[in-house]
């Protein structure tokens, strides 16, 4: 199937179209901010170079977190509104299933160890066996109880892959990447489950309503 995958979780800004016959056409830029205001036009870039229009796309694939609160919500909401415009399944992609796509074969037979920065000395963090494979849930976890019960032949992958290595400075870190490869995004996509994709929040916004000019009901 032709298939349309986006992310904005992270740092970059990235889509890609994965064609029939294997065909990739991908556009990444590490933007930190401004995901809206370049996703659409990257899509409609990357679709005209890959030669194919929305009628052609049978799926399309969204990372869905742990990121950005605000950045998770650029790429969800372009997806929701094309899948409602083409009829495209719609199918989520966590950030940390495809940071362990991308480093599957750099980490030969060893489970993979995914680590991402959160706040307050945790990590955003999953294990994976060697077929890439989710090992319990993702979950937001001090670093150093993530670390301490990872097994000695796991390899380490992520933008927090040091702050695991400093605790476990046995194992080894296989990629620092802080985002998912598209590509990566694009493969999963093809054997996820359909379904609405939802954010996945793992801890709650830093923003706190604002209560000091709250007018008071009788």
């Amino acid at each position: 199937m032709t298939l349309l995958a986006l992310d904005t979780a992270l740092s970059r800004c990235s889509t890609a179209v994965l064609k029939d016959d294997g065909t990739l056409t991908a556009l990444s830029e590490e933007l930190g901010r401004g995901h809206a205001e370049r996703l659409a036009d990257m899509v409609s870039e990357v679709m005209a170079e890959a030669g194919v229009g929305f009628a052609d796309l049978k799926r399309i694939a969204v990372t869905v977190g742990p990121g950005s609160f605000t950045g998770l919500r650029v790429a969800l909401s372009l997806a929701r509104g094309f899948a409602v415009v083409w009829p495209a399944e719609l199918v989520g992609v966590t950030t940390l299933a495809a940071i362990a796509e991308g480093a599957r074969k750099t980490a030969g037979e060893n489970p993979l160890a995914v680590a991402l920065p959160a706040r307050a000395g945790e990590v955003y963090a999953q294990l994976f066996d060697p077929d890439g494979a989710p090992v319990g849930e993702p979950e937001a976890i001090e670093a150093k109880t993530f670390a301490e019960r990872l097994p000695a032949s796991a390899r380490l992958v992520g933008a927090a892959a040091d702050r695991i290595a400093e605790i476990r400075p046995e194992l080894e870190i296989v990629d620092r990447t802080p985002a998912p490869d598209i590509a990566s995004v694009a493969r999963l996509g093809l054997s996820a489950l359909e379904g609405a994709p939802m954010p996945l929040y793992l801890k709650p916004p830093d923003a706190k309503p604002q209560t000091r000019f709250r007018i008071a009901h009788k």
